[in-house]
């Protein structure tokens, strides 16, 4: 049988698509945001160990609507800078971009294909209102002395978790960390909901706030009984339930998304731990003289196999991806989002670089950098092959 190997395998499973057709023989039953949404709202938040979550239609809208909470509560005129990464998915940008901050940029280490944390304190002055991090390709990117003097200096933290569900820092799920927090449950990612996202956070407030984006700003949607009668005695020329607080559009799911990822929770950490497993034993057989091998995995919950070439040779670089197409090896260079952002057309007008250089890791990643599918049904067996595959490679 000729080799092929996609970047995802059956992450829809039967198991799921009879939960769907359990929900379609239901009598009267509502498939827009319903009861369903509701319960894997609850069963999100015991799995994440959060308060409260927000599910909506991508993790690309909780990134955005995360940043126009933000924007809500930000009382500072002066606040308008937000820290992030050169490695990330564009969404993370464009969510800062489109709310009016202004995005700081930094390297990244490719260790944990994560922010640079001394750059990032370098880069925090007075201006800064927040770090939004972005936990890339399963790795936990933070530590405690960047937790620490954004406590110390009132700086929030965001944390975009969409490719790293499950993932740990001391012990404790990344998400939990950030005064609010971004899941994405796109087909390719740890569980799926087909599309889908999560607002997480344990701050009652921008629970609510979450609610009210997600549904055209609608007041009734907090489900705030004091709230929602105080805004109706401040708004008395207004039907009671059609009060649109903040200027925003309709992000919900539904709840065919809904039941998907309620039958998927129960096999993430099962699945979590294959990832892992995957992870370290295609590590164990990599030539560390042709590829970089030195990840820190501690905490890691692997959503692909991350590769990055140590030749910096634009043709044998060429050559290398000629190989992987011949063995129908799927991938993707520059690993999350493309490589550095700097280098995309959408960023040119807000953000001028004239030296790449000053981003060295995030260079070496958007030119030599690459990662492949990695799955819980994945077989030892075919990892050996993949490695054999890339180990014979000639640079």
């Amino acid at each position: 049988m000729k080799f092929n190997h996609p970047l995802m395998s059956n992450n829809i499973t039967k198991l799921d698509l009879a939960k769907i057709a359990e929900l379609l023989k239901k009598k009267n039953i509502i498939l827009t945001q319903s009861q369903q949404v509701e319960k894997f709202e609850k069963a999100w938040s015991s799995w994440l160990g959060v308060k409260y979550s927000t599910f909506v239609n991508s993790g690309s809208s909780a990134n955005y609507l995360s940043i126009k909470i933000l924007q809500i509560l930000n009382k500072s005129s002066i606040k308008n800078e937000i820290i992030v990464p050169t490695l990330t998915w564009v969404s993370d940008i464009n969510s800062i971009i489109m709310n009016g901050f202004k995005p700081v940029f930094v390297d990244i280490n490719l260790s944990n294909l994560s922010m640079d944390i001394d750059q990032v304190l370098k880069k925090i002055n007075k201006k800064t209102l927040a770090v939004f991090i972005t936990h890339a390709q399963g790795f936990n990117g933070l530590n405690d002395r960047l937790l620490k003097e954004l406590k110390r200096k009132k700086i929030h933290l965001i944390e975009d978790v969409c490719e790293s569900h499950g993932a740990l820092h001391k012990n404790k799920k990344l998400g939990n960390f950030g005064l609010i927090s971004n899941f994405s449950f796109y087909y390719a990612h740890h569980m799926t909901t087909i599309e889908g996202g999560m607002i997480c956070t344990n701050n009652k407030k921008i629970y609510e706030i979450s609610k009210m984006l997600r549904s055209h700003g609608m007041v009734r949607e907090t489900k705030n009984k004091v709230f929602e009668k105080k805004m109706i005695e401040k708004h008395k020329d207004l039907s009671p339930k059609f009060i649109f607080l903040y200027p925003t559009l309709n992000f919900r799911n539904t709840e065919i998304g809904a039941t998907i990822g309620i039958n998927q929770i129960k096999h993430l950490n099962k699945n979590n731990k294959k990832r892992t497993d995957n992870f370290k034993f295609f590590l164990q057989k990599l030539n560390p003289e042709k590829y970089f091998i030195n990840f820190d995995t501690k905490g890691s919950s692997n959503y692909a196999f991350p590769i990055i070439l140590k030749n910096k040779n634009i043709n044998k670089r060429d050559k290398f991806e000629k190989y992987l197409s011949k063995y129908n090896i799927e991938f993707r260079r520059g690993n999350a989002g493309g490589g550095n952002q700097l280098r995309q057309p959408y960023i040119k007008q807000f953000v001028k670089v004239k030296n790449f250089s000053k981003f060295k890791n995030v260079e070496h990643v958007h030119f030599f950098g690459y990662y492949i599918g990695n799955y819980p049904d994945l077989s030892k067996k075919k990892i050996v092959q993949i490695v054999n595959i890339l180990n014979s490679i000639n640079f």
